[in-house]
């Protein structure tokens, strides 16, 4: 390997959607710069804090049928019963809801749970609660997409959070969508929700750590025991 190629392997790629907060960052640290110098590496720092946050790692994405992969990096806040939000009219009843809050620290790039057709994007104002909590879902940002694969349809809903400020989705209504392809982001702070429907259910745990396009979330087929966890 050259070095240039050990160079380019130890850096994550940056999402374009970052290019221009990064540009912002750089050139607001030089004009710092100019009226006191300790503050050209403060705003060096911030810089590369924004770069951090954009950036982009590549995911190894396990394919099947039966298998419903995180949207989004962070950690399961709620796995229970809750209705969709009215616009994707994907069900009246209640459906078994799976909660990835992400912090601001984690990769905010939105990846598809699994392989089909986007029947439906429904986009809603609302406030900039703080993601983490419940009444969220219902009063925040939002965009929510309706992915129908082989065994069936899934609701996957991007939220905004007490810092985010603009939802981004890359997708559009009836295309072809593959698991673990990027679909959105979300940026500074936020959460993913996933509706499963009733032949689909949760293989994770509150308080898990997801990686988006790797972590298997949930399985199609028939409900298995509940596997017992450690915490250390």
């Amino acid at each position: 390997m050259s070095v240039i190629q050990s160079i380019r392997s130890s850096f994550v790629p940056v999402h374009k959607e970052g290019y221009r907060f990064i540009a912002i960052a750089f050139v607001g640290s030089i004009i710092l710069g100019f009226l006191w110098k300790p503050l050209f590496f403060l705003g060096l720092m911030i810089t590369l804090w924004v770069a951090y946050f954009f950036r982009d790692p590549t995911r190894i994405t396990p394919l099947g049928a039966d298998l419903i992969i995180s949207p989004a990096d962070g950690r399961i806040s709620q796995i229970g019963k809750a209705k969709p939000p009215k616009e994707l009219g994907l069900s009246d009843e209640p459906m078994m809801r799976i909660c990835v809050f992400m912090n601001v620290f984690n990769v905010h790039v939105n990846r598809s749970p699994m392989s089909g057709k986007i029947k439906k994007i429904a986009y809603k104002k609302g406030l900039f609660l703080n993601a983490d909590l419940d009444k969220a879902s219902e009063d925040n940002e939002r965009n929510g997409l309706i992915v129908e694969g082989e065994n069936g349809q899934i609701g996957v809903v991007q939220i905004a959070g007490l810092v985010a400020r603009r939802i981004v989705c890359f997708s559009e209504e009836s295309e072809m969508i593959t698991a673990g392809e990027r679909f959105g982001l979300i940026r500074f702070g936020s959460r993913l929700d996933v509706y499963l429907p009733e032949n689909a259910f949760p293989d994770v745990h509150v308080g898990q750590t997801m990686i988006a396009g790797e972590t298997i979330l949930a399985r199609f087929g028939e409900k298995q025991e509940d596997k017992p966890v450690r915490v250390d």
